[in-house]
């Protein structure tokens, strides 16, 4: 399978980035803490050219200390990605603040989008968007916290420099995401999968209001299924996300109670 990968000069930093496979392009853009390589998606890139990101001060992408991170400069950094490597028009898929991350695309740069999915994303600002039963902590997290510590191992394994993974986790825990507006997200004129487990750190209900303001977007509900299923239970996940990007644009009406199911007709 095709493997590429390298670093590009994108808005000062030098942008660590992976492509596996070969065809038309679907660009990963990982969670906080996610970077290239911390998981792979063989069965998307069987047909497909999946490029993963390293964000600011993410994996093997340096960070730059006086610019702060938030989901607007990873949008502005993941666009002048695609354009430095001349990507003109991709799927995307996001995870968690990655989704949030290629949502922005979705509604800021439609002409750079064919379909998108996201798993585990929020759409507008917490509180209210989160799942207090599986977001709380007894005491506040730290850098050095056992719930934290396969994102600072993996971290310290591949970081320019290990020693920096205090500063970084501060700086990831100090975004604060503001969300988009509903006159943004009905603006959103891709399709659009939106995934979470129904143990999620986001709130089911969160989802189902959002889809239901995004003019062509679909929910998917993962059973038993906590924030991080795409990298413990990919199996289930990933076959969804496929056969979403993969389904022809024309597809038999939805049988109603009006409409009746008819085989070959409505479905």
């Amino acid at each position: 399978m095709k493997e590429i990968h390298g670093h590009a000069p994108i808005n000062g930093l030098e942008m660590y980035y992976e492509v596996e496979g070969a065809g038309e392009p679907l660009v990963f853009v990982p969670p906080a803490f996610g970077f290239a390589g911390l998981k792979s998606f063989p069965l998307l890139a069987k047909h497909r050219a999946v490029m993963t990101v390293d964000l600011q001060g993410h994996g093997r992408t340096r960070d730059l200390p006086d610019r702060p991170l938030s989901i607007e400069q990873y949008f502005e950094d993941v666009v002048a990605l695609l354009a430095h490597l001349g990507i003109a028009k991709a799927d995307f898929l996001g995870e968690s603040y990655g989704g949030n991350t290629v949502a922005m695309i979705a509604v800021r740069r439609p002409e750079l989008v064919r379909r998108v999915v996201t798993y585990a994303a929020t759409f507008a600002p917490p509180p209210a968007t989160l799942e207090p039963s599986m977001t709380r902590h007894d005491r506040p997290p730290t850098a050095e916290g056992s719930q934290i510590r396969f994102q600072r191992e993996s971290y310290e394994k591949v970081a320019p420099d290990p020693t920096y993974w205090p500063r970084i986790y501060d700086k990831i825990a100090s975004i604060r995401w503001g969300g988009f507006s509903k006159q943004e997200l009905t603006s959103i004129k891709a399709p659009m999968l939106i995934i979470q487990g129904d143990h999620d750190f986001v709130r089911f209900e969160h989802s189902v209001e959002t889809v239901r303001l995004i003019p062509r977007a679909e929910l998917a509900v993962i059973p038993s299924a906590s924030h991080f299923a795409l990298s413990s239970e990919p199996e289930r996940v990933i076959p969804l996300i496929e056969h979403f990007l993969d389904k022809p644009e024309a597809q038999l009406p939805l049988a109603s109670a009006e409409l009746g199911y008819h085989p070959g007709e409505t479905r």
